[in-house]
């Protein structure tokens, strides 16, 4: 099993296939941005086949697929597939903002993948407008019922709680959720770049403590999933609520995941600066003995936490340059 210094196993990976993305959430891409990443420099498939055969080998057992948005990326179902049947590789999802998920939702749960995360901050659609730049709502809740048609479960709803601007909508987006057997995490807003910054920030904490009260709530002690929230669930297990808190409530102590971007550079940390390129190593024909060793020394940088609070101005870089 991958140790980092502080004693923590590595057991989970968050693997970007593409930066490029068909909405602009306000938080995450910057207005007008068109600095993406040269395709010649993205992982082929068979790179990211070595690197998670390796990290498998190594006892991560945990694989998450992000972006940008990962359906974007042509022929993804045969890369997922490919994945899915590698030894040790136990839990196989995607995270997706749901646009493209009609399409390939069929796909995708054959090629073995199981769990969905969807990005979703609204169920207004003007609202949902202004935070994407697109009038996306309704291809995502037709992809939604798509995922929920071909079998994917849980299918969990991603939403970034902002002050002002949706948290008006978190108790509708909470009875969907119940009416489709959807699981809502909520999400604070994290200061990664200028975008994020920008984003209102939402303390979670007084919002959990009205849902706790209003839906009879009971904090669970098994995680659904291998991430950072913290769940609570209604008495008859109709309901599930997932919190991530990485400014009121930080994880960092337990955190077991780092992040691969699509140019293969590995992220120990949201809020750090810490990475370790894998891509020339892959291309200069490393061994796979080699290429654990290197993905071994990339884990002992992993930092001891974030610093969003102290000193939210010092990440330059923004979510979608990192990987979800």
């Amino acid at each position: 099993m991958l140790t980092d210094r502080f004693g923590r196993s590595i057991e989970y990976l968050r693997l970007s296939v593409t930066d490029r993305c068909d909405l602009r959430c306000n938080y995450c891409i910057p207005k007008g941005f068109k600095d993406f990443e040269e395709p010649a420099n993205w992982l082929t498939f068979d790179e990211i086949e070595r690197v998670v055969a390796a990290f498998a080998r190594l006892g991560t057992r945990r694989l998450r697929l992000t972006g940008g948005e990962p359906l974007l990326r042509r022929n993804l179902p045969e890369l997922a597939a490919r994945l899915s049947a590698l030894p040790g590789l136990d839990d196989l999802s995607i995270t997706s903002n749901g646009t493209q998920l009609r399409k390939h939702a069929a796909a995708l749960y054959a090629a073995g993948v199981k769990r969905l995360n969807i990005s979703l901050d609204s169920l207004r659609r003007d609202c949902v407008h202004d935070i994407t730049g697109s009038d996306s709502l309704p291809r995502i809740l037709d992809g939604l019922m798509a995922a929920k048609q071909a079998g994917f479960s849980p299918i969990k709803i991603n939403m970034v709680a902002m002050k002002g601007v949706n948290e008006a909508d978190i108790g509708q987006m909470a009875a969907f959720c119940i009416e489709h057997g959807f699981v809502l995490r909520l999400i604070e807003a994290m200061p990664m770049g200028d975008t994020g910054r920008a984003a209102n920030y939402l303390d979670l904490q007084p919002v959990l403590e009205q849902l706790r009260r209003q839906f009879d709530l009971a904090e669970q002690t098994t995680a659904l999933g291998g991430g950072p929230a913290r769940y609570w669930a209604t008495r008859d297990g109709r309901f599930s609520l997932g919190l991530i808190t990485p400014i009121s409530q930080h994880f960092c102590a337990t955190c077991n995941r780092v992040r691969l971007s699509v140019d293969g550079t590995l992220y120990m940390c949201l809020g750090q600066e810490q990475r370790f390129e894998l891509r020339p190593l892959l291309r200069a024909g490393i061994s796979d003995a080699g290429l654990e060793a290197a993905i071994a020394e990339a884990i002992e940088l992993k930092p001891e936490r974030h610093e969003f609070s102290e000193k939210p101005q010092k990440l330059v870089r923004f979510m979608s340059m990192t990987g979800g």
